[in-house]
C-alpha cells in the first residue's frame, strides 16, 4: 500500500478488539483476554526500555515489531523472536491491525504524529514517547483523536506515575506555600553536541537502515552519521531541543500541580553561534546550545504565573530559603515554585519535593489525598496496560499530556522566533551585525486558535511543512 492510501485508509478505519478482562468472567487465571495485544513501533533505543516493560508485565503480547534500523533493533528481535519483525510501521498496519489492541510509538520526534495516528484513528490505544509530538499543530491532533475514538492513552513521561508529583499537588492544594507567582524549572541538556554547523556532506547510508523511512515526513537529505543514532535532537527537523527532551519530565510537575493550561505568551533568548572570529554563524535548523523561555499562565486563583526555564548549564536564582546543603533539584534539573509563604523544590521527574518556609523551617508533607501509582515512576508503563485491561486511569492520558506537550513546544516556538534573522540592506553575512531579528520579542499566544497575535509570521512554526505522501 502507498503512502497516500494508507493514510486514506487509516482515517476510515474503524475500531479493534474488545477485551474483557478475566475478573468480569468470574475467572483467576489469565486469560486470553487479559492478554494485551500490542505492536511496538521504534524498537531500539529508549524504545527497548518501553518494550522490556511491557513486556515484563507478564499482560501483553506483542504481535510485530519495527524499526528502521536492523542494529537498533536487534535487542529487540532477540527478546521477542515469535514477533512479526519490519522496518516500515505500515507493513504492521496493512497486516496486523485486526491483530492488535494496542501500539506503542518511540520513534524520534519527528515522526510520532505520522505514526501513530492512522493507529489512533482505527481505534487502537496508545502509548507515545516525550514529547508526545514534534510540533503544536499535532498534539492538538493526537489530543483530539484521542477524545473522539475513547482510546486508553499514556504518554512516556514516568514522572507522571511518580508519587512525587502527587505530593507537590498536595502540597500546593494545601496552601502550605500559599499563592504560587513564579516557577523556575531547569535542566542540564543537551547532553550531546548542539548548535553546530549541520551536516554538508553525505555518507553511505548503512545497509542496516532505511533512511527514506527514518526521514519520514521531514525534507529529503543526504545520510550522515551525525544524525545518528542520537544527535537528531538537536536538528529542528527532527528533534525538539533541550526543552523538548526534558520539558515534559520537568514542566509537568509545574503543570499538573497548579493545573495550568495554555499558556499566553512566551519569549526567548538564546546563546549565539559564531562561525569565526566576529561572524555570527548561520547554522539554519539547529537548536541553540543553551536558553532562557518566560513563559506566562493565568490561573483562576493565583492570577498570572510566570514560568521560567533554563538550559544546556544555565541555572535559576538561587532562592533566598534554600539552605546551603541543598540545590534547586538534581544534578538532572529540577523545579522551584515560589509562594506567598514560601518555596516547594522538587527534582527531575518530580521527585523528592521539599518546602522552605519565609521563617526558616521546613515545612511537612501534607495528608496524602491522591491516589499512588503501584511502583512509582517503575510502574508508569504497567498503568497504561492496567488502564485497557483494569479500566484505571492513566497518570499521563492525552488530555493532560497533549496540552502540557504544546506548552513545551511553545516554548521552542519562542526559540525558534528568537533565531529567525535576517540579513539587513547592503550587508554580506561576515560583516559585524549583519542580521535584523524581527521575532525577538514576547510573543502572545491564543491557545485555543493555536495562534501568535502579535508575530503572524511565527505561525508557521505552529505546524510543519510535510513531505508529500507524509501528511496528516
Amino acid at each position: 500500500m502507498n503512502r497516500r492510501s494508507f493514510l486514506k485508509g487509516a482515517a476510515a478505519a474503524s475500531a479493534g478488539i474488545t477485551i474483557v478482562p478475566a475478573h468480569v468472567l468470574g475467572k483467576t487465571k489469565t486469560a486470553p483476554s487479559d492478554t494485551l495485544y500490542m505492536a511496538g513501533i521504534g524498537v531500539g533505543g529508549r524504545g527497548y526500555g518501553v518494550l522490556s516493560a511491557l513486556h515484563k508485565t507478564g499482560r501483553v503480547k506483542f504481535v510485530a515489531l519495527a524499526d528502521v534500523s536492523d542494529k537498533q533493533a536487534a535487542r529487540a528481535h532477540e527478546l521477542l523472536p515469535d514477533a512479526k519483525k519490519y522496518r516500515d510501521f505500515r507493513d504492521i498496519y496493512d497486516k496486523h491491525l485486526s491483530e492488535i489492541d494496542a501500539f506503542f510509538c518511540a520513534t524520534p520526534d519527528h515522526t510520532h504524529a505520522v505514526t501513530s495516528l492512522p493507529f489512533m484513528r482505527a481505534g487502537k490505544h496508545a502509548f507515545v514517547e516525550k514529547p508526545l509530538t514534534h510540533n503544536i499543530l499535532e498534539a492538538r491532533t493526537m489530543t483530539m483523536v484521542a477524545e473522539s475514538r475513547g482510546l486508553v492513552t499514556q504518554m512516556g513521561d514516568v514522572g507522571a506515575s511518580s508519587d512525587g508529583i502527587r505530593t507537590a499537588q498536595e502540597i500546593i492544594e494545601a496552601g502550605i506555600i500559599g499563592k504560587v507567582n513564579k516557577v523556575d524549572c531547569w535542566t542540564n541538556r543537551p547532553v550531546w553536541p548542539q548548535g553546530l554547523q549541520p551536516p554538508t556532506s553525505a555518507d553511505p547510508v548503512p545497509d542496516y537502515l532505511s533512511w527514506d523511512l527514518w526521514l519520514g515526513p521531514a525534507a529529503d537529505r543526504d545520510f550522515n552519521h551525525r544524525y545518528l543514532p542520537f544527535k537528531w535532537r538537536g536538528f529542528w527537523d527532527f528533534g525538539t531541543g533541550a526543552m523538548g527532551d526534558m520539558g515534559c519530565h520537568i514542566f509537568e510537575t509545574p503543570y499538573v500541580a497548579l493545573g495550568l493550561g495554555y499558556p499566553t505568551s512566551a519569549e526567548a533568548s538564546c546563546t549565539t553561534m559564531w562561525s569565526d572570529d566576529f561572524v555570527e554563524a548561520d547554522y539554519t535548523g539547529v537548536c541553540p546550545p543553551s536558553s532562557v523561555i518566560r513563559l506566562t499562565f493565568d490561573h483562576a486563583d493565583f492570577g498570572e504565573i510566570k514560568l521560567n526555564w533554563y538550559d544546556g548549564g544555565l541555572m535559576p536564582e538561587r532562592p533566598a530559603q534554600l539552605p546551603d546543603d541543598d540545590m534547586p533539584g538534581n544534578v538532572d534539573g529540577g523545579s522551584v515554585f515560589y509562594g506567598e509563604k514560601g518555596i516547594l523544590v522538587t527534582d527531575t521527574y518530580s521527585g523528592n519535593p521539599r518546602v522552605y518556609l519565609n521563617d526558616g523551617t521546613q515545612a511537612e508533607a501534607p495528608a496524602k489525598t491522591l491516589a499512588r501509582i503501584k511502583d512509582n515512576t517503575s510502574g508508569h508503563i504497567a498503568n497504561f496496560v492496567d488502564g485497557i485491561l483494569d479500566g484505571v486511569k492513566t497518570s499521563s492520558p492525552f488530555s493532560i499530556a497533549g496540552p502540557l506537550t504544546e506548552s513545551v513546544l511553545m516554548g521552542n516556538l519562542a526559540v525558534r522566533a528568537f533565531q529567525y534573522k535576517q540579513l539587513k540592506p547592503g550587508k554580506t553575512a561576515t560583516d559585524w551585525a549583519p542580521y535584523n531579528y524581527p521575532g525577538r520579542t514576547r510573543l502572545n499566544w491564543d491557545g485555543e486558535a493555536m495562534k501568535i497575535t502579535n508575530y503572524k509570521p511565527a505561525n508557521a512554526w505552529v505546524g510543519r511543512e510535510y513531505r508529500k505522501g507524509w501528511e496528516i
